[in-house]
């Protein structure tokens, strides 16, 4: 979707965008703080002098070591430990997410934040994720692995003025800090760990409509009996205004839910094993031994003793669907069990793609699983284990799982209907005369898989009854329409309710966009989220995915490009960590108000033959990335785009359709001309380097340009807009010197410093940006940018982006 300049225009010619009202405050930066939760009316504004920014454990050679070694994970060491995240201005640190070792970050040890020279945080990552600190360390703001299937993270908004820096005591392995930056620290009071903001965690918990009330609001009811290939009106309003939410009813989607059983286990590594003794019947001609396992661990071998006798070997393990309970047997030979009333087995490790996991034993005397089983050992159950003499050796996990079994024809056939629904009826919005939202039911409310519970921020599903919710603020300046289109082959019964009210629309604020697109994804090529021009923001995604039972497909790591940056401002580390889980999803589907996964499927449960589906869901709401001119977002399927799928996805964001940001002059660096005409000065010899940038690994930016490297000082002018906002000056330079700093003095006026931790030695362009306050360019036609290096610096060139 790309909304037009002449349409904007238009409707500001026709007055519809009003002047902002006491009610509707204009502000650059928008909400900071507690306020991007209490003010989510504000959400459509679209703010300037900000941007979005992530420091992460990515590999840097844009293979996939993100995590697994810790080769990335610190920027730095100091007597603190490892680095992680490290800002000289005014910003907000927003979400930060970590995992290892399943998911418990024990390991890690005590995290400290510091923010403007004071320490607000230190204390044990995984007590901080526990919630052991209180509010407003609390659920849901964060959460553990079990709250997050795998992954750990921390949703509280840390404004700061002048500095902050995140450390750990240990190397954290997979991490992710995501931050805004500000152009000025105004309006930005420093975070304060004593405000419980206990009114944020109640209405998160709370779930429904988080906005504040809307003065005048109403709603319009519509029965929907809708034929095949169909559509029908939800509203249409007319004049300015703002549709807050919408909801649906569709009664011919239903939850289907297949049977599924908790049940507690170990697992044993290399040089591992497990031994218990168990009950047979002397008379029998041979024992078969039954184990239930975690299939999603391929190549499980293990050799059987019997009373320290070598008899029979675990079959190789094929693996299975994940979250799909299976079982497999080895049968033991009467050589080793006739005549007995108890034997010991052991099983000793022998090869696994991780380890050996086991839950339950059965043991069955008559060679089969039937009425002659003698014995059962619950592995986990700590009375049994004593009843059984049960140890383990090199054990590697323990814990709890909550997997499926196989469904029956008659509920495959159920799933398969909602599938149709959820995937073919169309929401469709038109704001001002311009489609921005077209996108299939299922996926805009979160699940488009099957019909199951939701409970985020912005949107929710009430699975029982099969209603659906969304309270996205959607402002528009002279009308609205909401249709419903019927894409499947049956006739389409239920209800709806759009509640919208009148109100200014204001010119700081975006049309709300629902970017959607499905299909197979393309070797080699990332899977686009969000393209898109102008200025905007993104806020969020649900995405539907199908892929190999291995799972393999969450390997890929998401980019994204703003306003034509050839350097990722956001590198992930894999899909599951993007929703801010952990090994792929290892404690099963879960929800929480900023990330989900609804859904997990396999083939015995709704998902076609050898395919593993998968829903999940992230909004980045506090961490929502602005951009001027441009959005990229993408994200990879397996490690280098190297596994096959087939997705979909819906992108949420905000858009004006016309940019806020004008490239209005480039010096290049080395090239006399150049330099002559900007007025250059500084000392380093020009050299030439050719490399490539950070991102994909297959169809990476290169570039082959002349820099320079120094110490002294550095001066040079550039032209922007008299009416500019502030100033973004982009800088390309060569990052295989780490932790660059420089002093930074605009027009004569001392600005804060321009650091930059990041560093690459294997993929050494860079391109980041240093943000000018208006305060300093405001009503000039040209900036003195004079640089004092602190370390040795690089440029290659600096460009001026005027803000409008």
């Amino acid at each position: 979707m790309r909304l037009k300049t002449t349409l904007l225009a238009a409707v500001l010619a026709a007055g519809a965008l009003a002047a902002p009202t006491q009610a509707q405050p204009a502000s650059d930066k928008g909400p900071v703080g507690w306020d991007v939760y209490r003010q989510l009316d504000r959400l459509p504004e679209l703010p300037t002098g900000v941007q979005t920014k992530q420091f992460s454990s990515f590999d840097r050679t844009a293979d996939n070591n993100d995590g697994f070694e810790g080769t990335y994970s610190c920027l730095s060491t100091s007597g603190q430990g490892c680095v992680l995240a490290e800002h000289t201005g005014a910003g907000e640190v927003q979400a930060i997410w970590f995992t290892r070792d399943g998911g418990d970050v024990r390991k890690t040890g005590t995290i400290t934040i510091e923010l403007d020279g004071r320490k607000v945080v230190e204390t044990s990552l995984q007590d901080l994720v526990n919630g052991e600190l209180g509010a407003p360390f609390a659920y849901p703001l964060v959460g553990n692995a079990d709250q997050s299937s795998g992954g750990v993270y921390v949703e509280v908004p840390m404004p700061y003025r002048e500095s902050m820096r995140i450390t750990t005591e240990h190397n954290p392995l997979f991490y992710h800090v995501s931050y805004r930056t500000f152009a000025d620290a105004e309006g930005v009071r420093t975070f304060d760990p004593s405000d419980k903001a206990q009114d944020v965690i109640d209405r998160l918990k709370a779930g429904g409509d988080p906005k504040p009330a809307l003065p005048g609001a109403r709603t319009h009811d519509t029965a929907i009996d809708l034929a095949p290939g169909r559509s029908v009106r939800l509203a249409r309003t007319h004049g300015s205004g703002l549709l807050s939410q919408i909801r649906l009813r569709l009664p011919q989607a239903e939850q289907v839910l297949p049977e599924t059983e908790a049940d507690e286990g170990r697992a044993f590594g290399k040089g591992g094993s497990s031994e218990f003794t168990v009950t047979i019947d002397p008379e029998n001609d041979g024992v078969r031994l039954t184990r239930r396992i975690d299939p999603a661990i391929g190549k499980q071998v293990a050799k059987v003793l019997v009373d320290g006798q070598e008899v029979a070997q675990w079959p190789p393990s094929t693996v299975g669907a994940s979250g799909m309970w299976a079982e497999e047997s080895v049968d033991l030979p009467a050589n080793a069990t006739k005549g007995k009333s108890q034997i010991t087995i052991k099983n000793v490790f022998h090869s696994s793609d991780l380890d050996y996991n086991e839950f339950i034993y059965w043991v069955d005397s008559g060679g089969e699983r039937t009425d002659t089983v003698t014995d059962t050992v619950d592995v986990g159950d700590a009375a049994d284990e004593a009843a059984h003499d049960y140890t383990i050796v090199a054990q590697t996990w323990q814990g709890e799982r909550t997997f499926a079994f196989p469904m029956e024809e008659d509920e495959l056939a159920r799933v398969k209907a909602t599938q149709e629904v959820l995937q073919g009826v169309r929401l469709r919005i038109d704001f001002d005369g311009e489609r921005t939202v077209d996108a299939p039911v299922g996926e805009f409310f979160g699940s488009g898989h099957a019909m199951m519970p939701v409970k985020s921020l912005m949107y929710a599903v009430d699975a029982e009854t099969s209603t659906m919710s969304a309270w996205w603020p959607m402002p528009y300046g002279k009308g609205a329409t909401a249709e419903l289109y019927n894409g499947t082959g049956r006739a389409i019964e239920g209800e709806a309710s759009v509640t919208s009210a009148h109100r200014p629309m204001t010119q700081d604020v975006g049309y709300f966009g629902a970017q959607s697109h499905a299909g197979a994804t393309t070797p080699g090529k990332s899977w686009t989220f969000l393209r898109a021009t102008g200025q905007g923001k993104f806020v969020g995604v649900s995405h539907t995915m199908r892929g190999p039972t291995n799972r393999n497909y969450l390997e890929g790591d998401e980019r994204v490009h703003v306003d034509g940056s050839r350097t990722p401002q956001i590198h992930g580390t894999g899909s599951e960590d993007f929703y801010q889980a952990g090994w792929y999803f290892n404690r099963e589907t879960f929800n929480t108000p900023f990330h989900g996964n609804p859904v997990h499927l396999a083939p015995a449960t709704g998902c076609p033959e050898e395919g593993d589906c998968t829903s999940a869901y992230r909004l980045m709401i506090g961490d929502a990335v602005p951009f001027g001119s441009s959005i990229t977002f993408d994200i990879e399927h397996g490690w280098t785009n190297n596994v096959e799928g087939v997705y979909s996805s819906t992108a949420y964001w905000y858009g004006s359709g016309r940019a806020a940001t004008k490239r209005t002059d480039a010096l290049t660096v080395g090239d006399p001309a150049s330099e002559r005409t900007h007025r250059y000065t500084g000392q380093g010899e020009v050299t030439t380097l050719e490399s490539a940038f950070e991102g994909d690994l297959k169809n990476a930016d290169t570039l082959k340009a002349t820099e320079r490297v120094t110490e002294g000082p550095v001066s040079f002018r550039l032209r922007i807009d008299r009416g500019n906002k502030g100033v973004e000056l982009r800088r390309t330079s060569d990052q295989s010197r780490a932790g660059q700093r420089a002093e930074v003095t605009v027009n004569g006026r001392r600005l804060p410093d321009w650091t930059q931790p990041l560093g690459n030695e294997s993929r050494r362009w860079l391109e980041d940006t240093y943000q000018i306050p208006a305060s300093a360019t405001r009503g000039r036609g040209e900036i003195t940018v004079q640089l004092t290096p602190k370390t040795p610096w690089s440029a290659a060139s600096y460009t001026a982006w005027s803000v409008r």
